[in-house]
């Protein structure tokens, strides 16, 4: 949808860009539709997630959570508000905890997103992290069985861009110590019944 609105002049000329404080209005009044997030000022209705994709992201939040502890806030599904968008990623990791936020955080250390069937509209993502200073991105690309990392946000772009295969591990420079094993990763999702 995004990336029809950006190539269809016609499109955009003819959407109502909402802002993120009209999105929260509308939540707070409880006309927002269910399963939706705001993407650049669009309403974009979330897609309903594989077994794989529950698998997935249950696993990397075990993980993180185990890993961390205390010391971060392990998010699932949890809005982001940034300057145009609130976006719901798989995982985000914010410094803190839960106690030390009253709003949604407007940035995180981390975000996870878990790619089954939407690679393309999962990777567009990368620039709206970017822009809001999330310090890595990672991509969990399913079909091919690996991570894609996005690091070193600078004006609105990631500078860094690392593919993690299986065999190896997925290090986070932002999270010092937290790390997957992709191909640990991938044959657990598989083998949880």
């Amino acid at each position: 949808m995004l990336t029809l609105l950006q190539k269809l002049p016609s499109l955009q000329e003819r959407a109502l860009p909402l802002t993120v404080e009209a999105w929260h209005q509308m939540i707070a009044s409880g006309i927002a539709p269910e399963r939706a997030e705001l993407i650049r000022g669009v309403i974009i209705q979330k897609m309903s997630k594989s077994i794989l994709h529950f698998k997935l992201t249950h696993l990397l939040a075990e993980l993180f959570r185990t890993a961390l502890g205390e010391r971060f806030w392990v998010r699932q599904e949890a809005p982001l508000t940034l300057a145009d968008s609130e976006p719901e990623p798989d995982i985000s990791i914010v410094s803190g905890r839960l106690e030390d936020y009253r709003d949604h955080p407007a940035t995180a250390l981390l975000v996870v997103e878990v790619s089954v069937s939407t690679l393309a509209e999962d990777r567009a993502m990368a620039e709206i992290y970017a822009e809001a200073g999330v310090e890595e991105f990672w991509l969990v690309n399913a079909a091919q069985r690996r991570l894609e990392i996005h690091r070193t946000p600078v004006r609105g772009e990631y500078r860094e861009r690392l593919l993690v295969e299986e065999g190896q591990t997925a290090q986070c420079l932002a999270i010092p110590g937290l790390q997957v094993d992709v191909a640990d990763l991938f044959s657990r999702a598989a083998g949880l019944s």
